[in-house]
């Protein structure tokens, strides 16, 4: 049996006949987790191992590690030996609830932007699509637009925030737009991988269960996660005479310049604003093409892979053991 005392700087592991890797993923996945202080249940823990396993395995695997204090277990919570354990629980109990309250206003505003113009499929990330949220969370719409008219139908959503609610960032921060000829992300790591998911469906689950399969590198990162059922609140794709009526109006070159005017406007914005950003920079973090608008001024995704690299090597350092890097 494994302790605290290890002196050699090798991989967790006993003599035993079940693989080794789900020991590291198991880990990795609590470190990632543990970034945001958010303890996770066995079947989340299956859901994001890295490797092929059954909810029995998971179990086994994670009593074997608290035994060696790797890892703290509260009310069906667990979280690395490294953290607090009761904080953590508390924290997520507090957050779930909100989360609950949070998604309710999310379905109702979900519905209005259905309404809007050249939307085809909106979806819930953030935190909230991870069933947390506090008194800072906002509500992170990603939505999927009729290909050639993404920036026109951005431009819609950002003016009736600015108008009608104050510009108002708490149940509308629509900040990621793809339309649906292109629902491949270009960016294929853990975090991202995180993101799609763990998308909530909240209009037109057929387009989203096509966003999934677009993105089959998901399962590389996760290939115990399957599609699960939508809840029934999900509301179908409108499709409404006054939507389909606008949308007429802005076919053919009329609305091709204003989606190209819409675009180049908003990119001269992004420029001025965030001129200190490098070409790079912008790229990952203001992705701007004919088909994606991806609005990440902060860096989030960057920020959390680092953070993760510096979890790892303290639990390494701390507990002397080596978790495989798989990519």
């Amino acid at each position: 049996m494994l302790t605290h005392n290890i002196h050699l700087r090798t991989p967790i592991a006993e003599n035993r006949k079940l693989p080794i890797p789900v020991h590291h993923e198991l880990l990795k996945s609590l470190l990632y987790f543990g970034i945001f202080q958010y303890p996770l249940t066995l079947k989340e823990l299956k859901r994001f191992c890295r490797t092929l396993t059954s909810i029995e395995e998971v179990e086994l695997e994670l009593n074997f590690l608290e035994k060696g204090g790797y890892v703290k277990q509260k009310d069906g919570f667990y979280s690395t030996g490294d953290q607090d354990i009761d904080l953590m629980v508390e924290r997520r109990l507090k957050g779930n609830i909100k989360a609950e309250e949070m998604l309710k206003m999310a379905r109702k505003y979900s519905k209005l932007i259905s309404y809007f113009p050249f939307v085809r499929g909106i979806s819930l990330s953030g935190s909230l699509s991870k069933g947390y949220a506090d008194e800072k969370s906002d509500v992170d719409y990603f939505i999927i637009t009729e290909p050639g008219r993404l920036w026109l139908c951005r431009m819609l959503l950002v003016l009736f925030k600015r108008v009608f609610l104050f510009n108002s960032h708490k149940y509308f921060c629509v900040n990621y737009f793809i339309d649906t000829q292109n629902l491949e992300i270009s960016d294929k790591n853990l975090f991202t991988a995180t993101e799609l998911t763990t998308l909530i469906p909240t209009c037109n689950t057929s387009l989203h269960r096509k966003l999934m399969q677009a993105n089959p590198w998901v399962k590389g990162f996760f290939p115990n996660t399957l599609l699960e059922t939508v809840s029934g609140e999900t509301i179908p794709a409108n499709n409404s005479l006054v939507k389909r009526s606008i949308e007429k109006i802005f076919q053919g070159k009329l609305g091709d310049k204003l989606d190209g005017y819409c675009f180049k406007i908003t990119i001269a914005k992004w420029k001025k604003k965030f001129k200190n950003f490098s070409d790079t920079e912008f790229e990952l973090n203001l992705r701007s093409k004919k088909n994606v608008s991806k609005h990440h001024p902060r860096g989030f995704q960057i920020k959390v892979l680092k953070a993760l690299d510096e979890k790892v090597k303290g639990f390494e350092d701390k507990f002397n053991v080596r978790i495989f890097k798989n990519g």
